[in-house]
């Protein structure tokens, strides 16, 4: 299943590597990722496909929350038939 991701911080090394390294170990693949940083902020936009992964989207969630308080960083995901529907004209 297809998801999009939003990852917001201030600034800092690694930020990209920590998020990517956790993705990559619960077996999640990421099918498309933008990034910037505007005036110190950073912004990290990802498709992400779980459907590779042996954990469930709930399992994805809780554990990106967890590094997301771990690490200070705003960290959301939700599966992207939601997001369409949500902005369907």
């Amino acid at each position: 299943m297809k998801a999009i991701m939003t990852v917001t911080a201030p600034d800092r090394v690694g930020i990209i590597a920590g998020v990517c390294s956790l993705l990559a170990d619960m077996g999640v693949n990421i099918l498309d990722l933008n990034q910037t940083v505007m005036e110190g902020i950073f912004t990290m936009t990802l498709l992400v496909d779980t459907g590779t992964s042996s954990h469930t989207f709930d399992e994805i969630r809780a554990a990106l929350i967890s590094r997301g308080e771990e690490e200070s960083l705003s960290i959301h995901i939700q599966r992207a038939d939601i997001f369409e529907a949500m902005h369907r004209v």
